[in-house]
């Protein structure tokens, strides 16, 4: 394996001693799977603690404010009724992608009513999305009559990541790294406004201003994670608590280690996914269901012991 990436990769003067065969299921099945496993993980971990933050929240995740749902929607209508056929080969991806903006617009206006953005109205307008999108999606199945796009959607609900392509590892990566690294120049202004809005602005940040850019950042990120994975859940939710564990709440240590520890959770959690049961493949969101659904009750009862 390492032969085969080091001669794609530099160059390396190895005398081939793989077939053609080995060579195109490492370097175009293998590879794209693993690195697009550590770019989606990284990005939802990311992204997890930007929005437990900008809400106040530690039940805060991409489902919560309708992005997941945006995208899902966004694919199910190109799976059943091929709404954006036109775009070619990534009508999909780009269908998820802007179902999940769009998701987010909507988001940003409902909880801009009134004038400015508050934790409690992000929350409740990204709750109202979510459960709207999911009744639309829910919809578009029951309409069609296309009972293999019906069994397509519901895999891409569920998350996988058979779709992985180079193109996508490059897109989603650049986007993460991007949207890492500016929430990474926030953390002290995320520090402040986890403490409270009074708080940031004591000390010259602006809550309604860091809400809507950390919204946006986190609306691309999980956009263009949703478009190439689907919904996987619980490593957004999960994830930063570990994170926090780890190395305390400050954010310019939490993003990276949640990122790091993201990446390898989804990596292995699509390990388990292909060869659990073998060689029929399941939905990578049933794992990351089965395995952070009881760390995150065994949190909870840490959280709650000292009370």
């Amino acid at each position: 394996i390492l032969k085969i990436a080091g001669h794609h990769l530099v160059g390396w003067p190895h005398a081939v001693s793989w077939t053609h065969a080995e060579d195109s299921i490492v370097w175009l099945v293998r590879m794209p799977r693993v690195l697009l496993g550590v770019i989606v993980g990284a990005g939802l971990a990311v992204t997890g603690v930007a929005l437990q933050t900008m809400v106040r929240n530690v039940l805060a995740d991409a489902y919560l404010l309708g992005l997941t749902g945006g995208g899902a929607t966004g694919a199910a209508a190109t799976i059943l009724f091929g709404v954006g056929v036109g775009i070619g080969a990534s009508s999909l991806t780009a269908s998820a992608f802007l179902g999940a903006l769009v998701a987010t617009a909507i988001v940003y206006l409902l909880a801009r009513v009134g004038g400015r953005i508050t934790s409690i109205r992000l929350l409740l307008a990204g709750v109202a999305v979510h459960y709207v999108l999911l009744a639309t999606t829910s919809f578009l199945i029951f309409a069609s009559d296309n009972p293999e796009g019906a069994r397509a959607v519901l895999f891409f609900l569920l998350g996988s990541l058979s779709l992985a392509r180079w193109s996508s590892v490059i897109v989603a990566g650049s986007v993460v790294i991007g949207c890492a690294a500016l929430l990474v120049l926030w953390s002290r202004r995320l520090d402040a406004l986890a403490i409270g809005d009074d708080t940031a602005r004591t000390l010259g940040a602006s809550p309604v201003r860091l809400r809507t850019q950390s919204l946006v950042v986190v609306a691309l990120c999980v956009g263009a994670l949703v478009a190439v994975s689907g919904g996987i859940g619980f490593v957004g939710l999960v994830v930063p608590h570990v994170a926090r564990l780890c190395v305390g709440a400050a954010h310019r240590r939490v993003i990276p280690v949640a990122a790091l520890i993201g990446a390898i959770f989804l990596v292995w959690a699509d390990v388990v996914a292909r060869l659990a049961f073998d060689p029929t493949e399941l939905p990578l969101g049933i794992v990351t269901a089965i395995v952070g659904a009881p760390f995150l009750f065994i949190l909870v009862r840490r959280f709650v012991a000292p009370a």
